[in-house]
């Protein structure tokens, strides 16, 4: 058999593959298409276009048209459906002349309609300046004339009149012609910078270029069909708001789960079904390499002192790699993903062997809501609320003092996330009744979670704290300073309430320091979450059930006694607030 020569070889493949990358033959079609869901991450949005394919079978180019200014180029991908397969989705841009937008073509006019009014006012007030220059020059004539009849014995009287009466009327006139256009001008400067804000945040981040997807599909049915493009686009986030509304004490707590939407894509979402999601966007289709983990040495002294301050910095910085690696590979550039995420496991793993792992804290679980209802989500700058979920949770009421801190008692309620929702740290307004009563945090509640919320505070409730004893002395080495406190607790409720009461002793940073808790008129709490966490930081709490009306001498007293020590040759630096 006869050898083929290689380079006929190169020939005869670089013809096969011209031919299966070869556009069809039939011409591209502008396919219409709607936005039908988007995915909004924190930080970006997948977007998810259902396009029109029309009848007919065999190859087609569907021109898929405009794309949002914030589309990321490299994230768009095709998915088919029953006889038609996709072949290729690629994305292009184009030069216009102007935005194609109804509504930004519409400011765009009203802002050259007040662009040329500008110019017409400022004409006209410019003819009208050189009327009354033309007045002025006119009254100087006149005076000289006049001047030089009156010296000849040939002024009349009637003509001066007159011409005097014609200047002072066409200069008045002219002064009130010049006042009006002056108003108008300043009216449709006012119009036009408020025209210009608008156009701005309606082209927010746009630039006069329109982005296209052309989307490849070979039909084998001949009926007219749909595919779904998707694409990523930046400048679109979501974060969790919540407004929680108590009433009475067997009533439920009413809690709206709210998402702040911002997006800025350029694209209006219409009637759209809406998810949102914690995680990154995935759209790598393999997993990082994983790569060597080098260790080092250096001198003692030069060595990082690992601590929980330094174990949550590594931990953020960890966490940002993380999220820059999943980035960059959503823009197809693999390898710098691969770098940051090994340099992100390397940093995680750096705390668990070097740093105090057990006092960071990790971020919360990736989760996804898909929204119930539809939505509508224009572009533009500011905030716009979804509601995620409405639930009803069951309250267990109490009241919290902290004297030390401040000298109001606070509504508290403990909760139980009974609901199939994970709630994610946000900022909460919170209502008793109808009454607005402050703002908080909300920490991470996972599902089945007890959780602590505060309604503000109650008038009914005062608290007071005071020293009432404090004696010094030494005894053997040591200095001893020996304090007695007391807590008062006043109510003014129709029933008993339950009471916390907060208060702290010194900690000493060393062994040098003592402190000694010496007796209480009402033992200590007994929760186990308070003796585990607190109390080890020298924490008082007191459990108590104030009765009804109980102020004055009836009211609730704890006292307590502790004392210090230390060497009698040290002296006390002074307190501070520890973390």
């Amino acid at each position: 058999m006869r050898s083929v020569p290689v380079l006929a070889c190169f020939a005869i493949l670089s013809f096969v593959l011209t031919a299966a990358a070869a556009p069809p033959a039939t011409a591209p079609v502008t396919a219409t298409s709607r936005v039908s869901a988007v995915t909004v991450y924190q930080g970006s949005a997948l977007v998810t276009r259902e396009v029109s394919v029309p009848e007919g079978v065999g190859m087609m180019e569907l021109i898929v048209t405009p794309l949002p200014p914030q589309t990321i180029d490299s994230s768009l991908y095709s998915e088919g459906s029953d006889g038609v397969r996709i072949m290729t989705t690629r994305y292009r841009t184009r030069a216009v002349k102007e935005d194609t937008r109804a509504e930004v073509r519409a400011k765009e006019e009203q802002l050259r309609t007040l662009h040329g009014d500008a110019e017409r006012i400022q004409r006209e007030i410019q003819v009208i300046d050189q009327n009354l220059a033309m007045l002025a020059k006119l009254e100087s004539f006149t005076s000289a004339t006049m001047q030089q009849l009156a010296d000849k014995g040939l002024l009349n009287g009637e003509t001066t009149v007159a011409l005097t009466k014609y200047v002072m009327e066409s200069r008045q006139e002219k002064a009130m012609a010049q006042v009006g256009l002056q108003q108008q001008l300043r009216a449709n400067a006012e119009a036009t910078a408020f025209a210009q804000r608008e156009l701005a945040e309606l082209t927010a981040g746009a630039v006069r270029t329109e982005r296209e997807a052309v989307v490849v599909v070979d039909k084998t049915n001949a009926a007219a069909g749909t595919v779904r493009l998707n694409y990523l686009v930046s400048h679109a986030t979501w974060r969790p708001q919540y407004k929680l509304r108590a009433g009475g004490e067997k009533d439920p707590v009413q809690v709206e789960y709210l998402a702040a939407i911002v997006q800025q894509s350029g694209e209006d979402w219409g009637d759209v079904s809406v998810s949102l999601s914690t995680a990154e966007p995935m759209l790598s289709a393999t997993p990082p390499d994983l790569t060597a983990l080098d260790v080092a040495v250096t001198a003692a002294a030069q060595a990082p002192q690992g601590g929980p301050a330094l174990s949550k910095a590594w931990d953020a910085e960890a966490a940002r790699l993380f999220r820059d690696g999943q980035r960059k590979a959503n823009v197809a550039d693999y390898f710098a993903a691969n770098a940051d995420v090994n340099a992100g496991a390397a940093m995680r793993q750096t705390v668990e062997m070097l740093g105090a792992a057990e006092d960071v804290a990790r971020e919360g679980p990736s989760v996804t809501y898909h929204l119930k209802q539809r939505f509508t989500v224009p572009s533009r700058s500011d905030e716009q609320l979804l509601e995620v979920a409405r639930l009803q949770v069951s309250p267990s009421y109490f009241y919290k003092a902290v004297p030390v801190l401040t000298p109001h008692v606070y509504r508290q309620a403990a909760l139980v996330n009974a609901s199939e929702f994970v709630l994610l740290p946000g900022s909460a307004t919170m209502y008793f009744g109808a009454d607005f009563v402050g703002r908080m945090d909300l920490p991470l509640v996972a599902i089945g979670e007890a959780f602590t919320v505060g309604f503000g505070v109650d008038p009914q409730l005062q608290v007071a704290r005071e020293v009432i004893e404090k004696n010094k002395s030494v005894q053997g080495g040591n200095q001893v300073h020996e304090f007695k406190y007391r807590i008062r607790v006043s109510s003014f409720k129709k029933e008993p309430v339950r009471v916390q009461v907060w208060d702290r002793l010194p900690r000493g940073e060393a062994e040098s320091v003592g402190v000694t808790m010496v007796d209480t008129t009402v033992p200590l709490s007994t929760d186990a979450n308070y003796l585990r966490h607190e109390r080890p930081a020298n924490l008082l709490r007191w459990d108590l059930t104030v009765p009804a009306e109980a102020n004055g001498e009836r009211a609730s007293v704890v006292e307590y006694r502790f004392k210090l020590e230390y060497d009698r040759n040290l002296a006390l630096g002074g307190f501070k607030a520890g973390k």
